[in-house]
């Protein structure tokens, strides 16, 4: 079941979207993302545009079977990550799209992505994939931005979040993306130096944490983005394979 190629971790995400697609499941919506970033890793991959290209698709793979293991273990009725079961269970609850992408973003960025990391990295410097792992982070964050832009499309009023987040630093839209991206990286370095016999309890340590930043963007405590997701909410496309295929148009 474990992917052992970035095309194999693609082949895998389109199971995943489809049956979603089918099933009307918004986990669809973080899977369609994540879909769209590994593409592009391996698009860069291809054009040998990373510092180590093999090193860094076996990163990838383990990056991507992370989260392929734990969407297996939740609807296998096995344990999964706190943070990961949060965002999963959160699938039938009245979030917006946003919420429920960055609902998956934030567990695999700050927990997954540092977990993959060191274990790559095993017997190894950490410092000779940061370039890599950098480019990594720029291509889901720039991809992020990309699809914010065209939600749009499918939340009319999304634009009420950058009226409201003008006067509180809870801008859910934001969710402080390079903030993030520094985090996975401290985290992988703790997690490397520690070694992988010892990884467990930071693990665990990691993953408490991740989850409080889900319960945030799953309930912020700005009473005015409460209320502006609710609005942007109640007017969104519900039908995932419809949100999907519009993000999706150029």
């Amino acid at each position: 079941m474990r992917a052992k190629t970035i095309q194999e971790v693609l082949d895998q995400l389109d199971e995943i979207i489809e049956h979603c697609i089918v099933t009307n499941n918004r986990l669809g919506l973080f899977a369609y993302i994540y879909r769209r970033t590994t593409a592009e890793i391996q698009a860069e991959i291809q054009r040998q545009n990373f510092e180590d290209n093999e090193r860094l698709e076996r990163m990838d793979v383990e990056f991507a079977n992370l989260y392929l293991e734990a969407y297996r273990n939740y609807h296998g009725g096995k344990p999964a990550s706190k943070s990961w079961e949060y965002a999963f269970m959160a699938k039938d609850e009245p979030l917006t799209i946003l919420q429920h992408i960055m609902m998956g973003i934030n567990t695999h960025i700050n927990l997954d992505l540092a977990i993959a990391t060191s274990t790559s990295m095993t017997n190894q410097e950490l410092t000779d994939i940061e370039n890599d792992f950098t480019k990594v982070n720029d291509i889901l964050f720039n991809i992020t931005n990309e699809m914010q832009d065209r939600l749009s499309r499918v939340s009319p009023l999304m634009f009420l979040l950058d009226v409201a987040g003008k006067n509180t630093d809870e801008k859910i839209i934001d969710f402080s993306m390079r903030k993030a991206r520094e985090q996975s990286w401290n985290s992988a370095n703790l997690l490397w130096s520690l070694g992988v016999n010892q990884h467990k309890d930071a693990i665990s340590g990691i993953d408490k944490l991740v989850l409080k930043l889900a319960e945030h963007i799953k309930s912020p405590k700005s009473r005015v983005i409460g209320f502006a997701l609710k609005t942007i909410g109640r007017l969104e496309e519900k039908n995932v394979g419809k949100i999907i295929s519009r993000l999706q148009e150029e």
